[in-house]
């Protein structure tokens, strides 16, 4: 098990579900794998991936440390995701709030070109609901997905501006009252290449 935060790893440690074993933990950046090459026989992520700035970059790491005839199984955040609340945003003001989400042919390329084998996408739409539109906000916040681009605003969001996006998001309530979020996600799956494939260049 890998992830940046060391809490998470403890949480997992304790969690160890029906393996009923122990497990190697490591805490490091997915973008820099400190993991030796093709050493890897299974590689596993959810929704981590839509939170890198350099795609390519990563899937090029994936590559790196999957061994050959190895499986790489993957799900990210596509770009219809929290469509409503990018709306209500884009109603309040022209700053980037919600962090751009990859396409399924942009992640498929990318898969392409870091030298996978046999990719293979998938994507689903789910939606959530909530009782009112501070909720989500609340727990976009608690699980860190906010917006961290290099172009985001600097400082704290405002109470009057808070007030206008939840305004702007009463347009989105259903009939039963209550406040939809679409959430876009892409499932891929691929196979490593023989051993010696080259992988190849990102642009």
């Amino acid at each position: 098990a890998m992830d940046w935060s060391l809490p998470m790893l403890h949480c997992a440690g304790a969690e160890r579900g029906w393996l009923r074993k122990r497990f190697d933990r490591v805490a490091a950046d997915a973008s820099a794998l400190p993991l030796a090459e093709s050493s890897v026989d299974l590689l596993y992520s959810n929704l981590m991936l839509q939170w890198s700035d350099d795609l390519p970059a990563m899937l090029n790491g994936f590559r790196r440390i999957l061994k050959p005839g190895g499986l790489v199984l993957f799900s990210t955040f596509g770009p219809d995701t929290l469509v409503e609340l990018r709306e209500a945003w884009r109603r309040v003001d022209e700053q980037p709030h919600v962090s751009p989400f990859a396409d399924v042919q942009t992640i498929g390329d990318a898969m392409m070109r870091a030298g996978f084998g046999e990719p293979v996408l998938d994507t689903d739409w789910i939606t959530t609901t909530y009782t009112k539109p501070r909720a989500l906000l609340d727990e976009l916040k608690a699980i860190g997905a906010t917006y961290a681009g290099s172009d985001r605003q600097r400082g704290l969001t405002g109470p009057s501006k808070i007030r206008a996006l939840l305004d702007a998001y009463e347009s989105t309530r259903m009939a039963s009252g209550l406040y939809p979020a679409t959430w876009e996600v892409v499932y891929a799956s691929a196979w490593g290449p023989d051993e010696g494939a080259p992988i190849r260049n990102i642009y």
